[in-house]
């Protein structure tokens, strides 16, 4: 009876050990681009501590800097960023003001009608981002966001007559 009392016990404080560590992941997705350009993107961070945290997003249909007066269904374009995420608040939770350099790959091609050439969309874009992050219950989160880029395709800053991205949104998410 004791070394199942002690089994019970090992196991609720095995339990409650890890039900309070410190949340390291989080899921997000932009969907204020879903609803305005019907692009999709999803994206994952990986806290180092409760004001670091590296990040991975996915844009498919990637709309080049809002699409300047074009229309989104020329672009056929997909991305894949990495950012390193620096939350500025007090507080231990990866909420606040948060700061973002970051690096962004871009495939794909657009053609702004049958009768003109395609273009290459493939870049290399290094950049900066910032936004703010609310924090509830250390399980849902929310913000806005922008982030400025500098691209680095030749092809692409001729075709739009600008070398630099923007992009903005608006994200919800889930941490776990």
């Amino acid at each position: 009876m004791k070394k199942l009392i002690a089994a019970a016990s090992a196991l609720l404080f095995s339990y409650t050990a890890s039900a309070q560590e410190v949340t390291q992941h989080e899921v997000k997705w932009n969907i204020a681009n879903t609803i305005i350009f019907a692009s999709f993107e999803f994206g994952y961070e990986y806290f180092i501590d409760g004001h670091q945290s590296v990040g991975a997003d996915i844009m498919i249909n990637d709309v080049y800097n809002f699409s300047i007066n074009r229309s989104v269904k020329d672009f056929d374009t997909h991305s894949f960023q990495l950012s390193y995420n620096y939350y500025t608040s007090s507080l231990e939770n990866a909420s606040g003001l948060v700061i973002s350099p970051l690096i962004k790959f871009r495939t794909g091609e657009y053609q702004k009608s049958e009768d003109t050439p395609v273009v290459d969309m493939s870049s290399f874009i290094l950049g900066i981002g910032g936004g703010y992050k609310w924090n509830l219950n250390d399980k849902f989160v929310f913000g806005p966001f922008v982030n400025i880029g500098r691209n680095f395709s030749d092809e692409v800053n001729d075709e739009f007559n600008i070398a630099v991205e923007f992009n903005a949104g608006f994200i919800v998410g889930y941490r776990f």
